[in-house]
């Protein structure tokens, strides 16, 4: 990694308890605004489908939401769930926003289908659930798609995803992964990576995983050499114990449904509950990669994990009971890493 990082943001849209999924995704946009103001770099939307936590079902609306609502800061998925759509479908959505928003967006795409099975089945619904080992099919088919590339022997050969790409409009795009099997696909389409540290036990394989992208990496006409974002999970406040306190609520999220509520719930209403001992090293055992502290603490562990990664972009993701205490995490490390002043 290089003496700066840039910092980004990737924002599940969560959901209060009590709250209602209009006033998460409200909350979304105007987190945009915010740390567009802030110096941040990137910010990106992510996809979840049936979750009673996470509003964000369709990334590709609110890119153009968020993308209309600001100037300057990149906007993109983290990510669009590819198995769940047509590759041509993506690239004509993608393709219409870099028409309105141009050098201005990311397209990262995942393989999973960003919900339960019952929702990946509604998802395909009429037709068969999509295969996983047809995923580097369609990542080859969309780019194919956005860059006008479909081979002449390809059975969707003359079919033109318009407008039409433009060398400086179109969208970068990012593979995601939380394992081998993601840095794999994108070691081999010579695509960049977006590791996903935040996700429960990745960071112990993490730095291996990424390293073996690297190692592996085949350049290709949309990546030269081997390019890496990592993912945080974060929460920052001006002290220690504050941030984990309230910290408790994406906590006890990890087990909610087991008590029947659906949304992150105040810190102090989950300090009224009792958890089991199972319930208690599930939790511990899934947030071990959470990120709490005041705002030295926060940006030590940041810098820590970027050298740890060889990484030069990082996205940071805070999910917590209150909007207010979302924007002061934010404020907090901007100021701290020194975002405003040098554009980093």
């Amino acid at each position: 990694m290089t003496d700066r990082i840039k910092l980004g943001v990737l924002d599940q849209s969560p959901m209060r308890y009590g709250g209602t999924a209009a006033d998460a995704l409200r909350e979304t946009v105007e987190l945009a605004r915010i740390t567009e103001e802030l110096g941040y770099t990137r910010y990106w939307v992510a996809e979840h489908h049936n979750a009673s936590s996470f509003a964000g079902t369709s990334p590709e609306l609110l890119v153009a939401q968020i993308a209309a609502s600001t100037q300057t800061i990149r906007v993109g998925t983290g990510g669009v769930m590819l198995s769940n759509y047509s590759a041509l479908k993506v690239a004509e959505q993608f393709q219409v926003l870099s028409a309105f928003y141009p050098g201005r967006l990311d397209l990262g795409i995942g393989r999973a289908a960003g919900g339960d099975p019952l929702a990946a089945a509604a998802l395909a619904h009429p037709r068969p659930k999509a295969n996983p080992k047809e995923f580097p099919g369609q990542v080859k088919d969309l780019l194919g798609f956005l860059h006008s590339e479909v081979a002449d022997e390809h059975p969707f050969a003359g079919v033109k995803a318009q407008p039409g790409p433009a060398p400086e409009s179109c969208p970068e795009i990012w593979l995601l992964g939380s394992g081998s099997s993601g840095a794999s696909v994108a070691a081999e389409l010579g695509l960049p990576l977006a590791f996903a540290d935040f996700l429960g036990e990745s960071r112990k394989a993490g730095p291996a995983v990424v390293a073996q992208y690297r190692e592996t990496f085949k350049p290709s006409g949309q990546q030269a050499v081997p390019r890496l974002l990592i993912a945080l999970g974060v929460l920052c406040a001006p002290d220690a114990e504050e941030a984990q306190r309230i910290g408790l609520s994406r906590k006890f999220d990890l087990i909610a449904e087991l008590h029947g509520i659906e949304g992150l719930l105040a810190p102090e209403d989950v300090l009224q509950i009792t958890m089991t001992e199972a319930e208690e090293r599930h939790v511990e055992h899934w947030s071990q990669s959470f990120i709490e502290g005041n705002p030295v603490q926060a940006r030590d562990t940041i810098l820590d994990l970027a050298r740890r990664y060889e990484a030069d972009d990082v996205l940071l993701v805070t999910n917590c009971y209150s909007f207010e205490h979302r924007v002061r995490s934010y404020r907090l490390l901007s100021e701290i890493f020194g975002l405003r002043s040098d554009g980093y």
